[in-house]
């Protein structure tokens, strides 16, 4: 598919694995079926990697084991089981991102594009999940907008990641636009995205455009669940609307859905 336009991505291009040798892994450990797991578990003791044939690795650090990867990535050597397809490279870019690790993540990304491994829509949705976690959302919207202009088939995961980001730092009004986007480009927003908004907005005192967004998704024939009363609810006592979250409790009631 070539380059991709995002100058974001191209720097990681630029920079792919610049950065690895510097890794200290210093998080609480992540579940036992991640290769975050085997990354952090080189920084407490040695380990040994076997290569190709019968070659084996022996690291007595972090830091060992990724100035290897760095080194031998282009020689196809594997390292804790990554081979040299996009599959096996972007369960390295979640556990790096699970550490918090962003960086390297992106440093992953750009030793991909430079051997010419084809990331796929997983592969960024994980680095766009890592950016909206450490609420980087510019980037993760530059990464966004590059597979959009590249013809990637993005999924209502990504859309939602975008939101959750958006709504973390509390940009409700880009929110609400990234939402009309979503409806543009043929995705119908789910309760997900609905409750992701409802909660900013009601947490911002927006009361209004949340009760004009919840009327909008039952309209739409998406039934509210109890995240979505709850949010709502919480926002009319904060306000000291409390006839109106009575109204809207009942509601909930009425909907067999019990209160938490």
């Amino acid at each position: 598919m070539g380059k991709l336009p995002s100058s974001f991505i191209l720097r990681s291009v630029v920079n792919g694995g610049s950065h690895l040798s510097n890794f200290h892994s210093s998080s609480s450990s992540s579940s036992s079926n991640t290769i975050a797991t085997h990354i952090e578990a080189l920084s407490k003791k040695p380990m040994s990697v076997r290569g190709k044939g019968k070659i084996y690795y022996r690291f007595d650090n972090v830091d060992d084991a990724l100035i290897f990867f760095n080194k031998m990535i282009g020689k196809q050597i594997e390292l804790l089981g990554v081979s040299h397809d996009g599959y096996s490279m972007s369960i390295l870019i979640n556990g790096f991102c699970q550490l918090g690790r962003i960086d390297f993540g992106l440093s992953v990304l750009g030793k991909m594009l430079k051997l010419g491994v084809e990331p796929s829509v997983v592969t960024f949705s994980t680095l766009i999940n890592g950016l909206c976690i450490q609420s980087k959302i510019s980037e993760a919207i530059s990464i966004f907008d590059g597979m959009t202009e590249r013809g990637y088939q993005l999924d209502l995961i990504v859309y939602n990641t975008i939101l959750k980001g958006l709504c973390k730092i509390g940009n409700t009004n880009r929110a609400v636009r990234f939402l009309r986007l979503m409806e543009g480009t043929g995705f119908e927003p789910d309760i997900v995205a609905y409750n992701t908004i409802l909660d900013c907005l009601c947490k911002k005192g927006l009361l209004k455009e949340a009760l004009n967004l919840f009327s909008e998704m039952k309209v739409k024939g998406i039934r509210p669940d109890i995240i979505t009363y709850n949010c709502l609810i919480h926002g009319m006592c904060n306000l000291g609307r409390q006839e109106e979250a009575t109204r809207l409790l009942n509601e909930m009631v009425d909907n067999n859905i019990s209160p938490m």
